[in-house]
């Protein structure tokens, strides 16, 4: 399958800006859990964050940032729409099917994505298509 996403059209430029928009909101999420940064999350109150909170906060800070700059996006995409996955399985569908009840829409939205980045890679811009070139094997 050719990757057309190495081609500046319209289409891969606004792939490149989805990457980059999910990665920094991914970042912020991240940076929230691990160092309360922009804002201290609820559950940032209690003295220690259970591990897999602190799991979480590393895939999404080391993640978001891989995936923000288009670097090894495709890894790093399926690794946090995996956590998505979870995160939707484990804390937002046990209260309720609908996600607009169990305010799992984020989730889902963010496992979608970085789903289709996975798949899609990272487009025309990005730091793994400058490190090898734009005619050559990328690291996105």
């Amino acid at each position: 399958m050719a990757d057309t996403s190495s081609r500046a059209t319209p289409s891969a430029l606004a792939l490149s800006l989805l990457r980059f928009v999910a990665g920094l909101g991914f970042l912020e999420h991240g940076l929230a859990k691990l160092v309360g940064f922009p804002a201290v999350m609820p559950f940032m109150q209690m003295a220690h964050l259970p591990p897999l909170l602190v799991a979480a906060g590393w895939i999404e800070t080391v993640g978001g940032v891989l995936v923000c700059v288009g670097l090894f996006t495709r890894p790093a995409a399926f690794l946090m729409s995996g956590e998505m996955a979870i995160a939707y399985f484990m804390d937002h569908a046990p209260h309720s099917f609908f996600p607009l009840l169990n305010h799992g829409e984020a989730a889902i939205l963010y496992c979608f994505i970085f789903l289709y980045l996975a798949a899609a890679g990272g487009g025309p811009i990005g730091l793994g298509r400058a490190v090898c070139g734009v005619r050559g094997r990328t690291l996105s």
